[in-house]
């Protein structure tokens, strides 16, 4: 092959401009050129995120405010969990530690033994960040691990601008054909309705589910993971945006699945994910709209799935990133973070003149952790349910479960012990969920046990009084974040007006 001088991208939506705004930003010396038609829509449903977007946007330079203005983004401290263990039972997930862990021990064994010695409240009482979101309360201070609740397509249209103005050639067209290299089947250009034709080095399939390059052209081949995740289809609608928007999630368990609901500024994001051999297209748009806090806006859009990813995410000289990818449902919020970390790969990876094995072999083996590692945690929340009131439920609490959650979930029932892997997105998460799921461990660290009971005590309760005087100290989220807005306003006028 050619030296990489040219990447084209085909799709634009979240995917496309994320690769095409970060590309440009890191890489600048190179000619970056995205494809898409206005004639094929995207999916456009993600609207919650988990921390690590930060890290993307700060990357790309992008003010917080600006893009809180832009998307219509409100702050997220993690989500609550409702009927996942068991009807009218609820839990939350938030994104900071939990309590304080001692270099031999987890937090988690200091608070199986006070739940043992009747001293420990529930688990979630121990987190800052669960206690801000219950409360409804947000603030930038005491370092608290937020992210944010965005419209994915205007975030999309940001980074669009953003890419445009560091160099990004957007072409509108829809392809026809792709033409590929006789004797090893890579990607030379693209053909588009118009006659056109988009030459490039690398390629980025950002096309979603159909992967018209990954998989049409290059017959990549898919992994269906749907007999450990059996939910194949999402329906969601808009409503009115709720009165006081809570900084956090909500992910609702009904009979065949669960539902999204999750507030914006100007409107309120709402979708039901569900089995279609359980429930019925029909049955789940009207739960949706019957569920609904406020008048619905529009139709209800239907998203037909199938959770797995691709063998190979970088296959000869096309590198998948988005839905194109593979897709493991929302329920952790973990799609945007998947999209972000194969561009950071990629990025890492970038051939310096040309495509090396070694270079795709290191990208799909992190790409392949990453799935992995997500899998076994969404599947976590299905399999260890105490719910028997439907098939679905039913099905999910006795389905063979990969090998690797097995081992995990075994271990920390009998000892409390959970080992972490390189780089792992989620670990006080794992505690977190297994626990607010039903899973307290049998026993606990010993060095634990060495500790009198009235220290004990003073530790459980001095956490709870720092996070209690820190949530008193932080503003309501609605108030804090309009006063946010509303500051930076001031501001730009005011340098507009000396201007």
């Amino acid at each position: 092959m050619n030296a990489i001088n040219k990447v084209v991208i085909l799709g634009g939506g979240t995917a496309g401009w994320m690769a095409a705004a970060a590309l440009a930003k890191v890489l600048g010396h190179l000619t970056v050129e995205l494809v898409e038609s206005e004639q094929i829509g995207t999916v456009g449903v993600g609207e919650a995120t988990i921390p690590t977007l930060l890290f993307f946007n700060r990357l790309l330079g992008i003010d917080e405010v600006d893009l809180l203005r832009e998307t219509q983004a409100t702050f997220k401290l993690g989500i609550a969990f409702e009927n996942w263990r068991r009807p009218g039972s609820d839990y939350f997930h938030g994104f900071g530690s939990t309590g304080k862990d001692f270099w031999a021990a987890g937090f988690h064994n200091f608070w199986r033994r006070g739940i043992e010695e009747g001293m420990a409240c529930s688990f979630g009482d121990y987190c800052l960040e669960v206690q801000a979101a219950r409360a409804g309360r947000f603030s930038h201070e005491g370092g608290i691990n937020y992210a944010y609740h965005i419209d994915a397509s205007r975030y999309g249209q940001y980074l669009c601008k953003l890419a445009q103005r560091n160099g990004v050639k957007r072409t509108e067209g829809r392809v026809t054909r792709v033409e590929q290299q006789p004797q090893t089947g890579d990607i030379v250009a693209l053909e588009l309705a118009d006659g056109s034709r988009v030459q490039g080095d690398l390629f980025i399939d950002c096309s979603g589910f159909r992967g018209l390059l990954i998989e049409q052209t290059l017959a990549c081949g898919y992994e269906d993971w749907s007999h450990w995740l059996p939910c194949d289809r999402a329906v969601a609608i808009a409503s009115d945006v709720l009165p006081d928007a809570p900084p956090y999630t909500r992910a609702i368990a009904h009979d065949s699945g669960w539902r999204w609901q999750i507030p914006l500024r100007e409107r309120t994001g709402n979708g039901l994910v569900y089995a279609s051999h359980h429930l019925s297209d029909d049955e789940a748009a009207a739960r949706l709209l019957s569920e609904l806090d406020g008048e619905a806006h529009g139709e209800p859009r239907y998203i037909r799935f199938t959770t797995g990813r691709r063998r190979q995410q970088w296959y000869k000289n096309c590198v998948a990133i988005g839905l194109s990818a593979g897709f493991i449902e929302p329920l952790e919020s973990t799609s945007i973070h998947l999209i972000q970390q194969n561009i950071l790969k990629l990025i890492k990876l970038f051939p310096s003149d040309v495509i090396l094995s070694q270079d795709r072999d290191e990208f799909n083996r992190h790409a392949d952790f990453d799935y992995e590692q997500i899998l076994d945690f969404i599947v976590l929340h299905y399999h260890l349910t105490e719910r028997d009131d439907s098939a679905f439920w039913r099905h999910c609490a006795s389905m063979e479960v990969p090998a690797s959650l097995h081992e995990r979930i075994a271990l920390f029932a009998e000892s409390g012990r959970f080992f972490v892997r390189n780089n792992e997105l989620f670990v006080d998460s794992w505690f977190q969920v297994m626990i607010g799921q039903g899973l307290v461990p049998k026993r606990y660290h010993r060095v634990v046990a060495q500790m009198p009971v009235p220290e004990l005590e003073q530790f459980l309760s001095s956490i709870r009084r720092t996070i209690n005087a820190k949530v008193e100290a932080m503003p309501a989220h609605s108030f804090y974040l309009e006063r946010l807005l509303a500051k930076a306003q001031r501001s730009r006028t005011s340098i507009s007006s000396y201007r």
